[in-house]
């Protein structure tokens, strides 16, 4: 296996059976951050990810860590939360300050780089990017953004400001995005938190069928519209 270098005159991606090993999932770089390259990337469960200054770098990792959105766990503290939240969640209010947010909030640094930003910053107007906003009065606290393929949305990253906030917007996401016919939450790659929040790891080879399944999936009319999800 060997990385593969990405021409900018074609969106063509390789397999993502073919990603290395080590570093898990690593499959290919180069390329750009056009609209028409990462919607072909989501569409063979393929992301970019890669540090300010290096080139662009595309992974599919094995396992994969997906949440089903019913399999959201709700714990006894979170639930109390909850009942009594003082946060507010809205869809598609504030795109570009959600993904500014994830970008900031990071102690270890981001790779969410004003590159990325204006990419699926384009990809939001273009209707395929979205987020979940937490409001704590007229403050933004938290939210959450993704790429949607049909009935399977690739979570790309979440921030919180406030106790809570980033698990609010998953939950309340969860609610939704399953009433509205959704069936799959892509995680990427497991972590402590999405872990305690129900996320869990499948084979590759898995993901990428419910992804061929439930890409052609439609959601029922009006999911994306900019709404409000809960009142505090």
């Amino acid at each position: 296996m060997r990385l593969i270098q990405l021409s900018r005159d074609s969106i063509a991606f390789p397999s993502p059976e073919g990603a290395l090993r080590e570093p898990n999932g690593l499959l290919a770089l180069g390329g750009d951050l056009s609209p028409a390259r990462l919607l072909m990337a989501y569409q063979r469960g393929i992301f970019p990810w890669f540090s300010p200054g290096d080139p662009i770098l595309w992974w599919s990792p094995d396992p994969r860590a997906v949440l089903y959105p019913e399999q959201f766990h709700l714990s006894r503290s979170m639930k109390r939360f909850h009942s009594r939240s003082p946060y507010r969640v809205t869809l598609n209010h504030a795109f570009q300050d959600v993904i500014a947010g994830c970008a900031q909030e990071r102690d270890e640094g981001t790779w969410i780089t004003p590159d990325i930003i204006d990419a699926y910053q384009r990809l939001h107007e273009l209707g395929y990017a979205h987020s979940i906003e937490v409001w704590e009065d007229q403050s933004l606290v938290g939210g959450m953004y993704g790429v949607i393929q049909g009935a399977l949305f690739c979570g790309e990253s979440m921030f919180s400001r406030r106790v809570n906030a980033s698990k609010t917007a998953l939950l309340m996401f969860c609610r939704h995005f399953a009433h509205h016919g959704g069936r799959l939450i892509d995680c990427q790659v497991l972590n402590s938190h999405t872990a305690s929040l129900g996320a869990k790891e499948i084979p590759r080879r898995d993901y990428l069928r419910h992804l061929a399944d439930f890409r052609t999936e439609n959601l029922i009319s009006h999911c994306w519209v900019p709404q409000t999800l809960s009142y505090s």
